[in-house]
């Protein structure tokens, strides 16, 4: 027996609970950006409105208003978003006890047996009245055998859709969608499949699969399979998901990082960020990297060390931070942003003692950690500064995001 998979992505998420909080913007084209006067000016959301104006996510904001001069631009308000999240969430918990998250606007659902949820079409229906009615919002459902195909099926038809991807009608829909729609084709993946031939996802379905996998590796025998609707990974109840690999944070600066002193302020606030994240996870670090992102070509480059032992320690993410930006010889040239990930996570396991390490400043080191986090908590993350963010907060992480991570794709697939 086939499974039943929903895929439920809440339209134009952002935009839309803005225009709950002001209804004057219902109706108009409208965008969530951040802060252009920080160069954080991209678009992160658009009202449907907007979206047929030519506005594109990511988007810079003077870009924006180039292809809608009527366009409104309102700040984002995280706390909003999630609380929202929360609720639909409580509504999708009303049919199945396993449900995926995929960001904070999309979810799937594994209704296969669930006697409340019934046949997949009618439960769609059902969950996408109850969202509107509840809360307001619009969601465009998938309905399929797997993850795959229910995700094409809520971005095929929007907003306020459910479109039913089933045994005899998915080579109809699914085939000639360009192949960027399939889930983990990203810019460069698409390039390769390009190389090919294949811009479809039914040119995709057709090529032999050494291929693939001589030209993608073993990423290229998994989109092999979810081309041929062959995909059949489970949908995680919470808890089930895996542990995170890395935990990161970047920014982009309000101004150009031309020397080590202009990047200090910076190194510090997000090496702070990632320890204080790393605690609450309860995990430690064996490794960190360090990405830089030149003023001039825009690129990324960057580079790696292993710790001694792991690692959650701020003091010893800044101090590692600092000697891989040193070793980088990056000036004169400017850097636009700089972003800090702690790799290679291990969670909850003892620590094997040696005879070289002071444990005495470790211990002090970690008690005063935990102080600090314990004060921002109260507080909020201004109550206590290092003397390097004192000097000059503008340059530092923006407290909203520490708070809510923004997690850039740094290698697509």
């Amino acid at each position: 027996m086939d499974r039943v998979i929903l895929h439920s992505d809440i339209n134009a998420c952002y935009a839309s609970i803005e225009q709950l909080y002001d209804p004057a913007l219902a109706g108009r084209p409208m965008a969530v950006g951040g802060d252009a006067r920080k160069r954080h000016g991209i678009v992160l959301a658009k009202s449907e409105e907007a979206k047929r104006a030519g506005v594109k996510t990511g988007m810079a904001l003077w870009q924006a208003r180039q292809c809608c001069p009527q366009l409104v631009i309102v700040p984002p308000h995280f706390e909003r978003y999630v609380y929202f999240s929360r609720r639909v969430q409580e509504i999708y918990a009303d049919y199945t006890d396993r449900r995926e998250p995929f960001g904070l606007d999309e979810s799937w659902l594994d209704i296969t047996g669930c006697v409340r949820a019934g046949e997949g079409e009618r439960c769609a229906q059902e969950i996408r009245a109850r969202v509107r009615r509840e809360l307001g919002l619009t969601v465009s459902v998938g309905v399929s055998w797997n993850k795959v195909f229910a995700k094409l099926g809520s971005d095929y038809r929007k907003p306020d859709a459910v479109t039913v991807v089933s045994r005899e009608n998915w080579r109809e829909i699914v085939w000639p969608l360009p192949v960027e729609d399939l889930l983990y084709v990203g810019p460069a993946t698409r390039r390769k499949l390009a190389e090919l031939g294949v811009r479809t996802i039914g040119q995709l379905a057709a090529m032999p699969p050494r291929a693939l996998r001589l030209k993608l590796g073993r990423h290229g025998e998994q989109l092999y399979l979810s081309a041929n609707g062959l995909e059949s990974s489970a949908v995680l109840r919470g808890g089930e998901f895996p542990a995170a690999k890395s935990v990161g944070n970047g920014t982009t600066t309000p101004r150009d990082m031309r020397s080590r002193a202009d990047a200090l302020p910076v190194v510090v606030s997000l090496c702070e960020s990632v320890g204080e994240r790393l605690r609450r996870m309860g995990a430690r670090a064996g490794a960190v990297t360090l990405e830089l992102r030149d003023a001039d070509s825009l690129g990324w480059t960057s580079r790696a060390r292993r710790f001694e032992r792991r690692t959650d320690c701020s003091a010893e993410l800044i101090a590692a931070a600092l000697e891989l930006l040193d070793e980088s010889h990056v000036w004169p040239r400017a850097l636009r942003s700089l972003a800090v990930r702690a790799e290679q996570l291990d969670f909850g396991c003892g620590e094997q003692l040696d005879c070289f390490t002071d444990y005495r400043r470790l211990d002090a080191e970690r008690r005063l950690d935990s102080a600090i986090d314990r004060l921002r908590g109260r507080f909020g993350p201004g109550a206590v500064l290092r003397g390097a963010v004192f000097a000059e907060p503008d340059m530092a992480l923006p407290p909203a995001q520490e708070e809510y991570s923004f997690v850039r794709k740094l290698k697509e697939a």
